[in-house]
């Protein structure tokens, strides 16, 4: 029988799930909640088999919804318990300075993910409840919290570090977390195999470019240094968020235009990036914006590139010199001219893109760089569910997580 994990991502009004098989490492299932708590309809998506399911009805809470969804498992398979379940993983976005690896599912483990809400007001809340609401549902399988910023935990204190006042920043535990550390970590896992080099020594950049987006450096798959800090506001130019911004910014913004803490914090996170930009978030609509001659989207996106070109020249100091720059996540696997111009920043160095494999679309990890480029380009398609479900299978073979805490016999 094969072996199973079903991963959980929890929003404040959403749900994802996979079912995800260990040994092809494939989604059986999958599928999607929306619009929980809303005054509104609410609506589910299923998909196995190659069959899409869908229903519409009024989602009042996370339990209903997540009861809905085994439902589904029953009704249209594969029935879960059938299907070799060895545990439920729950993504949770910020694990602070408490967790540096993954965690089993405890009464004491999701009192803490719920009081590091405060680094991450709109995720760990809901993670919380997610996987509280799991624990009750299936009570004999394991439970696990992976987190997105256990990678970066192994940041030098150079990197993670900021120029606060001491008191201040160890009082309110202000360091760069970092995010999408499953991902980062997937992924330049994933490059030694795909570039044909022994990873020790191997000196990487990873560009986690999508709706959110990030840089992170890597020597010998250890992380030296990530874009996203506190939250996932700082670093690159986002789909909607700001990145980088001078923190006067805020203060001037508060003096003469009257914003408050939560409308500055809307227009940094939601209303800024390419959407504030352009008017869109989604980067096929701004090449389509160009291609009609838009001067006003052709402007972001070269301040969207200039900051990718921007990382990659600080991290090829701090490391000494890059080995591969890999691309992943929705543009980053998806957008050869996002990726053309990032390598055309680049060609003074000696990189060379091969134009052909740049424009071909593949689901495969790949070289898309010449034989004789002085850096190694890469495409390699994350898989956070995937990376999920492999640290949730080991703590539930190994009984035990870093922390102590016991499968329950």
């Amino acid at each position: 029988m094969a072996k199973t994990v079903l991963v959980i991502n929890s929003g404040s009004s959403s749900i994802k799930y996979q079912l995800v098989d260990l040994e092809t490492g494939e989604g059986i299932a999958s599928g999607l909640v929306e619009k929980i708590g809303e005054p509104i309809d609410g609506h589910y998506k299923y998909e196995y088999n190659g069959e899409k399911h869908e229903l519409t009805e009024k989602i009042d809470t996370h339990e209903q919804g997540l009861k809905r969804v085994l439902g589904f498992f029953d009704e249209y398979g594969p029935k879960l318990d059938e299907a070799g379940i060895v545990g439920v993983g729950h993504r949770v976005v910020q694990g602070g300075a408490t967790f540096t690896a993954p965690a089993l599912v405890t009464d004491a483990t999701i009192a803490d993910v719920r009081r590091l809400a405060t680094l991450a007001p709109l995720h760990n809340g809901p993670e919380a409840q997610g996987a509280e609401v799991m624990r009750s549902l299936m009570p004999d399988i394991p439970q696990v919290f992976v987190f997105d910023t256990s990678f970066f935990s192994q940041l030098p204190a150079a990197s993670y570090t900021y120029a606060l006042n001491k008191e201040v920043a160890d009082k309110y535990q202000i360091r760069r977390y970092g995010a999408h550390g499953t991902s980062h970590e997937f992924v330049s896992a994933t490059v030694p195999s795909v570039v044909g080099k022994d990873a020790e020594g191997l000196k990487q950049i990873v560009l986690h470019i999508g709706n959110g987006a990030s840089a992170s450096a890597e020597l010998s798959g250890k992380p030296l240094d990530t874009s996203m800090g506190l939250t996932p506001l700082e670093g690159l130019v986002m789909g909607s968020r700001t990145g980088d911004i001078d923190p006067a910014v805020a203060f001037y913004l508060q003096r003469n235009a009257d914003m408050d803490v939560d409308q500055l914090d809307d227009l940094f996170n939601k209303r800024s990036g390419m959407m504030g930009m352009t008017g869109f978030g989604d980067m096929r609509e701004v090449h389509r914006l160009i291609a009609e001659g838009d001067d006003n989207a052709k402007l972001a996106l070269d301040v969207y590139i200039h900051r990718i070109v921007s990382y990659i020249g600080a991290y090829a100091a701090q490391l000494g010199g890059v080995d591969v720059i890999t691309f992943t996540a929705g543009v980053g696997e998806n957008d050869e001219i996002v990726r053309r111009m990032v390598c055309e920043k680049l060609a003074p160095f000696g990189v060379k893109l091969d134009q052909e494999k740049n424009d071909t679309r593949s689901k495969e990890a790949r070289v898309i760089s010449t034989p004789d480029s002085s850096i190694i380009i890469a495409i390699v398609p994350t898989n956070e569910e995937l990376a999920i479900a492999r640290k949730t299978a080991k703590i539930a073979a190994d009984g035990v997580d870093e922390y102590g805490n016991k499968v329950a016999a």
